[in-house]
């Protein structure tokens, strides 16, 4: 099978897609056959050296496929290749009302847009809700659940990204300074001025935020969850490109600069 793999850290030069045996699934573990995954940019932070992963590494975190036939979503480890291997606690159903690959676009940005605004951000009707960097994948998913939760959003986002952005739920989409005062931001950008601006805030980015600097986790009750929203037509999943495994080079060089919006899928 085609596996997108690291075997030294550097640059975006080190990914190579591999020709490896199919995994054979251990006791209590399950074979997914990947019809997507997606990119998430903490994987340049693995390419590059940054976390202590055994080599060669395997690339990609969101997983949507199928499991005997059946379709599912997860979070798991080595989701860029045509076959994964994990154990069925790190899968849920997939959602019935969008194609399968693009389910591959909701665990790691959803999760960590409802860990941040239902957990962290206790965002409730009536609240005022900023977030900061509404134009990447989690502050897309951001915009939905704080609107969805009853909240008025201003949200930050590039002018390629504002038109998008409004159309998920943003009341107002501002530029990169935003100001007022607001009981919850939501922050994604390495911007610490935000922090002045907000009774709570949660931060993806900054360590020292004054309320909650958090790591995303998995969890299946909310990835559950999240698909039921997006049965119900409450969140929309927004894939703005598809690749195959060969341009993953390329997404890691685009992404170095900030030249991606949104959920980016990449096919095995």
């Amino acid at each position: 099978m085609k596996s997108a793999r690291v075997h030294t850290h550097g640059g975006p030069h080190v990914i190579v897609v591999d020709d490896v045996p199919i995994p054979r699934p251990g006791a209590g573990e399950v074979l997914v056959q990947v019809a997507a995954t997606s990119f998430n940019p903490t994987e340049v932070a693995v390419r590059q050296g940054r976390f202590t992963l055994p080599l060669p590494h395997m690339l990609g975190w969101d997983v949507a496929g199928t499991v005997d036939g059946d379709p599912v979503v997860g979070w798991i480890d080595g989701a860029a290749a045509e076959y994964a291997v994990t154990t069925p606690d790190r899968l849920v159903p997939a959602p019935r009302t969008v194609p399968l690959p693009d389910a591959a676009a909701l665990p790691l940005a959803g999760l960590s847009a409802w860990q941040m605004v239902v957990e962290h951000g206790r965002v409730r009707p009536g609240h005022r809700v900023l977030v900061n960097g509404a134009g990447g994948g989690i502050g897309g998913f951001a915009v939905q659940l704080a609107k969805h939760a009853g909240a008025h959003v201003t949200a930050t986002a590039s002018p390629r990204s504002a038109e998008v952005v409004r159309d998920l739920g943003a009341d107002h989409v501002v530029g990169y300074h935003p100001t007022g005062r607001f009981d919850v931001v939501l922050n994604l950008v390495a911007d610490a001025e935000v922090a002045r601006l907000g009774d709570v805030v949660v931060s993806a980015t900054l360590s020292d935020a004054p309320d909650a600097h958090f790591v995303t986790r998995f969890d299946a009750a909310q990835l559950t969850g999240l698909v039921a929203l997006v049965d119900r037509g409450v969140v929309r999943i927004d894939v703005s490109e598809r690749h195959g495994l060969a341009d993953l080079p390329g997404l890691h060089r685009r992404a170095e600069a900030g030249d991606l919006r949104g959920k980016v899928l990449v096919t095995p």
